[in-house]
């Protein structure tokens, strides 16, 4: 692409992350030079029937893969390192840099889909890497999970900042933000800020996770029976906390959740679990006294096949609720799941067992995002030139926008932008530049990117309207139609209440096909799509629905 080829200017884009939460990935590119940030994924909406993930469009990056000096992570979520199994089975990426929990993560990514991958460089916040034209280095901050990073990159037209995923707490469970590295960056001058944006619409400053420390101590102190939790499985500090409360309340162990398993093993690996002995198994969980027990599980967010749904289903082969069970919900609802967690509580409640879940009253979850008054410290710290707001919807993006002109970023100096579109910086001054096309890649199973709009469009109306088959055998030498035309539906009408509806319809596929046979012309893709075309405004004529029509003819050999 023309808009590449100036080795002068330092260029900016995101392929995901840009009008949604998730899917991160950011580009900087000098010249011959070309670091990436992040790879994530995006967990798809309702309306997205069969898919399981959206990655972003790594085209751009096949094209210009020996320009590629590292894939660099901020942190270990899945929105950020989600889509590196896929991203390494198209694109040579020569080295991944990445943080000790986010770097155990990834290698059990992949081993477990047996992918070898041995560059993968572990960076802390005392590493500095340079190319030629590019140098980057680290600032820690405070997120959900351990070993979050902000990403500084120096280049010859000014130092760019991307932020990760951050809040600012000041009396975390964890390690602090390095505040202090944040300023002394934006001392020396800082010319573009990508900043995330994920609670940019919250006002205020996000919940200490010591609150949430201290209202979770609490609570296990008045439970006399056993206590289910149901948390994030990625928020390491979360989980070390509750292993920490249950040892103090004489209580073991139970992991519930493929994903809390592995999580709780890397977690012990890096170090940030060191009491190993408090953990039993299911089948030792049964055998103990409720109050002596503490059941950590995945499910938080009323995920159909996660552990917590499974036992308030009742279909769990491990685990029953008991009468006395407490279960507390240590998350908020992601957007979109509201109802599935609705659903999860109200089984709960129809078995008789206690539930607390993240109010005002039981401050038991922190988000991990920044509020507005912590966005507005960042801007201040950081003190940038140019503002391009990331990791967020428009709104999201838009609200950041503001947050930035109230802390006075000029407006013209504040780029709202699309996956694809494109900043250019030239000795410290920054400008649009042109954008190229950037597309969401659907993989259903093992296909990846060849699930298109059409085929989404396509489960949508057999979702909404059904499908129906018109079957005939047709001898084509003698132009014969052999026998009737046999009509099957699913998910259209029911057969038994329909039959009259089903005749009329089989009697319209037979004259469409007995008149198309006349035709000197004849073939059978004409002959499927006449069929189409001539029943689907029929059923929608007497039906009011629109299902698929899917034609199936059966060409028989002459034998006669």
């Amino acid at each position: 692409m023309k808009l590449f080829e100036n080795n002068v200017d330092t260029k900016v884009f995101a392929l995901g992350g840009l009008g949604e939460v998730g899917k991160n990935m950011y580009c900087i590119m000098h010249g011959n030079e070309l670091i990436i940030i992040d790879s994530g994924v995006l967990f798809p909406e309702e309306t997205l029937l069969g898919i399981d993930y959206v990655i972003p469009d790594f085209n751009f990056l096949k094209k210009n893969e020996n320009k590629i000096r590292g894939l660099f992570i901020t942190h270990g979520h899945e929105d950020h390192i989600g889509s590196i199994n896929f991203l390494l089975q198209s694109v040579n990426i020569p080295t991944i840099y990445a943080p000790n929990q986010a770097a155990n993560l990834i290698k059990k990514k992949l081993a477990d889909r047996n992918m070898r991958y041995d560059n993968i460089v572990i960076y802390n916040e005392n590493s500095k890497f340079k190319f030629k034209n590019l140098e980057v280095e680290f600032i820690s901050t405070t997120h959900s999970i351990p070993d979050s990073y902000s990403i500084v990159i120096n280049t010859p037209n000014g130092t760019i900042v991307e932020t990760g995923d951050f809040k600012f707490d000041f009396t975390p469970i964890g390690p602090m933000a390095n505040l202090h590295k944040m300023a002394k960056v934006g001392e020396k001058g800082v010319t573009l800020l990508l900043s995330e944006s994920t609670n940019a619409l919250n006002p205020g400053i996000s919940l200490s996770e010591s609150r949430v420390d201290a209202t979770l101590s609490d609570l296990f102190q008045r439970q006399t029976g056993r206590i289910i939790v149901a948390t994030f499985a990625s928020n390491v500090y979360r989980l070390k906390h509750i292993i920490e409360t249950c040892k103090r309340n004489n209580r073991k162990v139970a992991l519930f959740g493929r994903s809390m398993e592995t999580q709780i093993e890397i977690a012990i690996t890096s170090g940030y679990i060191k009491d190993t002995n408090i953990f039993i198994t299911p089948e030792e969980a049964n055998k103990a006294k409720p109050e002596e027990v503490c059941l950590l599980c995945t499910g938080s967010q009323g995920e159909p096949l996660a552990a917590l749904s499974r036992i308030a289903n009742g279909t769990d082969r491990k685990i029953k609720l008991l009468p006395t069970d407490t279960v507390i919900f240590s998350s908020s609802p992601i957007p979109g799941n509201a109802g599935a967690v609705a659903n999860t509580l109200n089984k709960l409640a129809l078995q008789g067992v206690k539930t607390y879940t993240n109010t005002s009253l039981n401050e038991i979850h922190s988000s991990g995002h920044a509020n507005q008054e912590e966005l507005k410290l960042m801007l201040r710290l950081i003190k940038p030139k140019y503002l391009m707001p990331i990791h967020g919807e428009y709104r999201m993006l838009k609200a950041h926008a503001d947050l930035a002109i109230a802390c006075d970023i000029p407006k013209e100096n504040i780029f709202i932008m699309q996956n694809g579109d494109v900043l250019s910086i030239l000795n410290n001054k920054v400008k649009r530049d042109k954008s190229f096309p950037c597309y969401d890649i659907y993989v259903d199973g093992n296909r990846i990117g060849d699930i298109g709009n059409v085929v989404i469009k396509d489960r949508k109306i057999m979702a909404n309207d059904g499908i129906l088959v018109v079957i005939c055998n047709i001898i084509q030498e003698k132009r014969l139609l052999l026998g009737r035309v046999n009509i099957t539906t699913r998910g259209f009408v029911l057969v038994n209440e329909n039959e009259e509806l089903l005749k009329e319809i089989e009697n319209k596929a037979f004259d469409v096909i007995v008149k198309e046979l006349k035709n000197k012309k004849f073939n059978y893709t004409d002959l499927k799509n006449q069929i189409i075309n001539e029943l689907a405004p029929f059923l929608l004529e007497k039906t009011g629905r629109k299902p698929i029509v899917l034609p199936v003819i059966m060409d028989i050999k002459n034998t006669l």
